[in-house]
């Protein structure tokens, strides 16, 4: 009788998956890109914004907020973050009623439509900023030097001389012309991820188009139009060529006085303190519309889930 000896059994380990290593190797490079070009310039910034500065050149103690109390409480500067915030909504406002039939058309319309659609949105961008600014300063010019202008009165319009060039609406309109294909994109890639069954069932049920875009459409798009509303807002606000070469001094914002500040007079401090107010601007509105934005969707999510 021969003895038999057991084995006893052991399971296999899984294999550790290296995904979450490979995952965070490949951010690496992105992570140390925004820390060293935005983190720490920012940092920088923020830190000039509050030190004084030296004699001898530089910034050091001690810590103030003298910069901070004259950019919110002067009336000129106070004029500049108005017109700052007032041009940049205005803006973000007539690129999301322009871009929304430009969107559709992309999202909706024929193959070949489609495509002539996002060509004629996408050429602006290979053109640079300073070269779409300047074209829109010949265009705006006052007196017969500017096309508009001079269209009037070759069409007959004697003593009608619109003064458009150097004010916030050659600002505005300029800035809707630079930034409108940054509108258009994600708005068209958010209905592109619409089931058209949802606007078909509610043409179906009696909506009009209007009432079908309004409950349906517009809402389901909302994720794209607040990274559009994200995008040009900040980038608006920010703007430097566009208030320098069409509002001259009646249409200059934030970015020209942070010019201003930090090459003509070297006040690096209120310089700092420009760039802080600018980018809290931005974060507070986008903060803001990615609330509204979330709040809509979560009452949209309860409302479907109340009638399943």
């Amino acid at each position: 009788m021969t003895a038999t000896t057991t084995i006893p059994y052991q399971a296999a380990r899984p294999a550790r998956s290296r995904r979450p290593f490979i995952g965070g190797a490949l951010l690496l490079p992105a992570v140390v890109f925004l820390a060293v070009f935005l983190v720490l310039p920012s940092l920088v910034l923020l830190a000039y914004s509050v030190m004084t500065p030296q004699q001898g050149g530089g910034m050091g103690l001690p810590l103030h907020l003298t910069s901070y109390e004259r950019l919110l409480s002067d009336p000129t500067y106070q004029q500049v973050i108005l017109r700052t915030l007032r041009i940049a909504l205005i803006t973000s406002a007539l690129t999301m009623a322009l871009a929304y039939p430009l969107a559709m058309a992309i999202a909706y319309g024929h193959p070949t439509f489609s495509r002539i659609v996002i060509l004629m949105v996408v050429m602006p961008l290979l053109v640079s900023v300073l070269v779409r600014t300047y074209g829109w300063q010949v265009l705006l010019a006052n007196g017969k030097t500017g096309a508009i202008n001079w269209f009037l009165s070759d069409m007959g319009v004697q003593g009608v001389m619109i003064k458009l060039l150097y004010t916030e609406w050659a600002v505005v309109i300029a800035s809707v012309h630079v930034f409108l294909p940054l509108m258009v994109l994600p708005i068209a890639s958010s209905l592109s991820r619409i089931d058209p069954s949802l606007t078909h069932a509610a043409r179906i049920l009696g909506a009009s188009s209007w009432r079908a875009f309004r409950l349906v459409t517009f809402p389901l798009s909302l994720p794209g139009l607040a990274a559009g509303l994200a995008i040009v807002f900040s980038l608006t606000a920010s703007s430097y060529i566009t208030p320098a070469m069409i509002g001259g001094r009646t249409g200059a914002m934030l970015g020209n006085l942070l010019e201003q500040q930090m090459t003509t007079v070297y006040d690096w401090s209120m310089g700092g303190a420009i760039a802080v107010v600018m980018v809290s601007i931005s974060l507070v509105v986008n903060v803001a519309i990615n609330r509204m934005v979330d709040r809509r969707v979560r009452s949209m999510s309860s409302a479907a889930g109340a009638a399943k």
